[in-house]
């Protein structure tokens, strides 16, 4: 007889485990000639040698199942071991950018997502501009991570210009970061939406993930990374500028905005709106727009979104 102990490397072994270690009792029940125990991170197996090599080579695909899809379910681990495929085609398809931590598949929603993800294929600069709630940075994010995911770059950054809407950092208490990541936070619910929260922790302590205010961005040259600049409508001239020129070698960049809700101080044009002018003309620039027919949110948000509108303009009638 032999025996072997497996470490189980997953983001949480636990989830991986299943409810009450139902997941365990599957695998115990499918491989009743071997004696499988689950103690923390590693499993131990005792068995015929070939019967071992089998087991290890399931548990391989279960555990890239799982990682891929942020989810396993004894269901799942039944058809792996059948050597079936437990997603369905219509999960697989070419629309799903990746799957979230409930094993969701996370896919463009509206036609300007679908455009936007369209785009990130032909381009690497692309300019994602529109009203709250239309999942402007919700979709750049999932590109992001999906592409991380794919080895395809080494790094996520995601930055926003430090421009309170009527707030005051410096009043806030704490440290730098503690100070800034109420600010960031939207990227962080974002991220914890498709990356276990271990994982996500551990990613941020290797810089392998990066959040941080676009002043941060000066003097760097960013390759081999996806870079998302989130509320762009408050970086300056002179920021978005040297946020644009500190693209890469294999970098894709996504600048996301909203020009209704620019919170510079008055006679400070918004680098987002001088953007849309210079480089409107670059073949290798997308420019996506998005309106209130993409807003994703509560469905208020559409009739406040279109009740804001017409106020403005009955405003900039009267003036």
């Amino acid at each position: 007889m032999t025996e072997k102990s497996i470490l189980i490397e997953v983001s949480d072994v636990n989830k991986f485990y299943g409810v009450r270690e139902a997941n365990i009792e599957a695998l115990v029940r499918l491989f009743p000639r071997l004696k499988i125990v689950a103690r923390g991170d590693v499993i131990k197996v005792m068995g015929d040698a070939d019967k071992i090599i089998v087991f290890e080579r399931k548990l391989e695909a279960l555990i890239a199942h799982f990682e891929k899809y942020n989810n396993i379910c004894v269901d799942d681990i039944k058809q792996i071991i059948a050597n079936k495929d437990s997603k369905s085609d219509s999960e697989r398809d070419n629309a799903t950018l990746l799957y979230n931590v409930s094993g969701k598949p996370v896919r463009a929603r509206t036609k300007n997502q679908k455009v936007l993800v369209d785009e990130s294929l032909k381009n690497d600069l692309l300019f994602a501009i529109g009203p709250a709630g239309t999942g402007k940075t919700y979709t750049a994010i999932a590109l992001a991570v999906s592409a991380l995911k794919e080895m395809r770059v080494k790094k996520i950054i995601l930055s926003r210009p430090a421009v309170e809407a009527g707030e005051n950092l410096g009043f806030l208490p704490g440290d730098l970061r503690e100070k800034l990541d109420p600010y960031l936070q939207p990227l962080y619910d974002a991220l914890l939406d498709m990356i276990p929260h271990k994982k996500l922790e551990k990613y941020i302590e290797e810089k392998i993930i990066q959040i941080a205010p676009l002043a941060f961005m000066r003097g760097r040259t960013l390759s081999d990374s996806f870079v998302i600049l989130d509320e762009a409508q408050n970086a300056t001239y002179t920021q978005l500028k040297m946020f644009l020129t500190r693209m890469g070698e294999n970098s894709k960049f996504i600048v996301t905005g909203d020009l209704t809700q620019i919170d510079l101080p008055k006679r400070v044009e918004s680098g987002l709106l001088s953007a849309k002018k210079v480089l409107a003309n670059i073949n290798e620039i997308s420019f996506v727009e998005f309106d209130k027919s993409d807003i994703v949110r509560h469905k208020v948000v559409t009739r406040i979104v279109e009740a804001y509108e017409k106020s403005e303009e009955n405003l900039n009638k009267t003036q």
